[in-house]
């Protein structure tokens, strides 16, 4: 068996799922289908949005599958038709058993954490809020627990304190899609062995960290934090959904207008005050605000607000 007889679904539906899948269709590897979410009404006209996967689906030709149930029968009725070998997830949904267990190679996933830290929806934004200095992604076999199959393959990279949810997203983006094809080539390689694929059962811990959902109270920065804490949330949610003010000290000059502001970049300082500078205090000391998008305004650096104000 080589990469074009191997017949691959894939799964998945925003945009980090996409460059694995560009990977797998410019690398040549067989894929007979995709299967994505529904298209959502979405915008001032509620006009039904493609996923970043329809579209690039639509573009090479792929046959699509976007099901509102997966344990829907006529879903599986042509799931089952397309005869898969092998199944790939990244950043889709749980799939029920009827599905994963469905191809006769299984189903794996791409998981953008070193497993067994960070199971859940939201593992790049929790890496970066903890401050940690190093995450990377994780190929696994899906089994019944969520994120707890036996690892396939892993990969590190380093988080800079420079660096936002934004920038960490599309580098494990472009690295998890080289995990992807490497990952298929593996399996292939077993197969064409007659030996069982090389894995590692995922090690259970008492200091292992969740990465769940993330909600707008998620979101909400709390000043009594210290100033690496606030640092660290700010850049763990930017650009997207993005931290934001729902209180500060009332003593601050700006604390009607900053409430409610999304808060895209933050410095800490000792410094209590600065002219141009939105400065904060918070546990152990100061945070500067410099960059920022008030209720119903443009985002904007800190400094640009403060001018419109003078005026």
């Amino acid at each position: 068996m080589d990469k074009q007889s191997l017949r691959i679904i894939y799964m998945g539906t925003p945009d980090f799922a996409v460059e694995s899948l560009r990977a797998l269709v410019e690398g040549g590897y067989n894929v007979v289908a995709v299967v994505t979410m529904p298209d959502k009404p979405a915008g001032r006209g509620h006009q039904l949005q493609y996923s970043a996967v329809k579209q690039y689906a639509l573009s090479v030709g792929l046959p699509l599958l976007q099901p509102e149930r997966l344990k829907d029968e006529d879903f599986l009725k042509e799931l089952r038709s397309y005869n898969a070998d092998l199944q790939i997830v990244v950043a889709f949904r749980m799939l029920p058993e009827v599905v994963w267990d469905m191809p006769r190679l299984g189903t794996f996933n791409l998981h953008a954490s070193l497993l067994p830290q960070y199971r859940g929806a939201a593992p790049i934004n929790w890496a970066v809020m903890n401050g940690d200095t190093q995450t990377g992604a994780t190929t696994f076999m899906l089994q019944h627990e969520i994120d707890t199959g036996n690892i396939i393959l892993q990969e590190s990279i380093d988080i800079t304190i420079d660096e936002n949810v934004g920038s960490v997203h599309d580098r494990l983006m472009t690295m998890g899609a080289t995990l992807v094809t490497r990952t298929v080539d593996l399996i292939i390689d077993s197969e064409n062995k007659g030996v069982e694929l090389p894995t590692t059962q995922q090690q259970e811990s008492s200091n292992l960290r969740p990465a769940p959902k993330i909600f707008k109270e998620t979101c909400m920065i709390d000043f009594s934090w210290t100033a690496e804490r606030i640092r660290n949330h700010v850049r763990g949610l930017s650009p997207y959904p993005a931290a934001w003010i729902a209180n500060m000290p009332s003593s601050h000059p700006l604390a009607d207008v900053l409430k409610g502001a999304k808060v895209y970049q933050v410095a800490i300082t000792q410094v209590p005050e600065q002219k141009g500078h939105i400065i904060v205090p918070c546990a152990d000391g100061y945070v500067d605000i410099l960059e920022l998008q008030l209720p119903g305004k443009k985002r904007m650096m800190a400094s640009a607000l403060l001018n419109g104000i003078k005026k």
